[in-house]
């Protein structure tokens, strides 16, 4: 255990909690790679159905995921991520979308925002930066899925902007960033480097740094958190799970191809 997360079980699930969040009227968990049905590669709680995996295994899979949040996999609402900074808001209507099929997710977002209880959003990443963002005051919820292409497009501050056109104050806001490829592992090539000067100016230094090889590092954790802290949301609020993903016991892009998918789930308490 640390200050800032906690791996315990749900089930028959590995998870991760942030303590920061346990008293803000949301089950919020960031899952492992263990306690599933998957074969390998997949093995064994893959949540992504789009990466070759058996669907029927991924459905169960999921299903015992959305029960670590205490609700039904028809309960949980899934988008097609697009590495873009598309913010959708959901609802009761919505639940239960790209659950069981692709074909029905909520398309091309990377954020999903509900105001509304027992609605289990979801963020899938392996190696992209997961985040769970809650005003337990206006009781306004996020997700964010983000990876290089959503963190220099400001997914995340157009998440807590979205959260505020719903009534959330971003001084009140709390936020979980979950486990992530870490910068010394993450080298980028320039385009990537010249994309986060322009996004994060005179910050860029601190996030991007040259390795000695001709390429950079790029820290998506600090990026993450900055555009949290630089839209109103207090640092001692932001909890940061800095576990690293190639060698956690999550699903790593980098490390492993094919490979499955780890997420964050939360949804608001009645």
């Amino acid at each position: 255990m640390s200050d800032t997360h906690v791996l315990a079980t749900a089930g028959d699930l590995t998870v991760l909690r942030w303590p920061l969040l346990d008293d803000a009227g949301v089950d919020a968990v960031v899952t492992t790679r263990h306690g599933g049905v998957s074969a390998p590669p997949y093995d064994t709680l893959n949540l992504g159905l789009h990466v070759g995996d058996d669907p029927a295994r991924v459905v169960e899979n999921r299903r015992r995921a959305a029960a670590a949040i205490g609700l039904d996999l028809d309960h949980l609402v899934v988008g097609h991520q697009a590495h873009g900074r598309t913010v959708t808001v959901v609802g009761t209507d919505e639940r239960g979308r790209g659950t069981t099929h692709d074909d029905d997710a909520i398309q091309a977002t990377d954020a999903l925002v509900t105001t509304e209880p027992d609605v289990g959003l979801v963020a899938m990443v392996a190696d992209c930066v997961p985040l769970v963002l809650v005003d337990p005051t206006a009781r306004v919820l996020a997700t964010v899925h983000a990876g290089w292409r959503g963190t220099v497009a400001g997914v995340t501050t157009a998440a807590v902007e979205a959260m505020r056109r719903l009534g959330a104050r971003p001084s009140e806001i709390r936020g979980g960033i979950g486990p992530a490829i870490a910068p010394a592992r993450y080298q980028v090539g320039p385009e990537v480097a010249e994309a986060a000067r322009a996004a994060f100016g005179g910050d860029a230094d601190r996030l991007v740094e040259p390795d000695g090889s001709g390429r950079w590092t790029f820290d998506l954790w600090s990026a993450n958190r900055l555009q949290l802290d630089t839209a109103g949301v207090p640092q001692e609020q932001v909890a940061v799970a800095a576990l690293d993903t190639v060698d956690g016991p999550f699903f790593s892009d980098r490390a492993v191809r094919p490979c499955g998918r780890f997420a964050a789930l939360a949804r608001l308490r009645r």
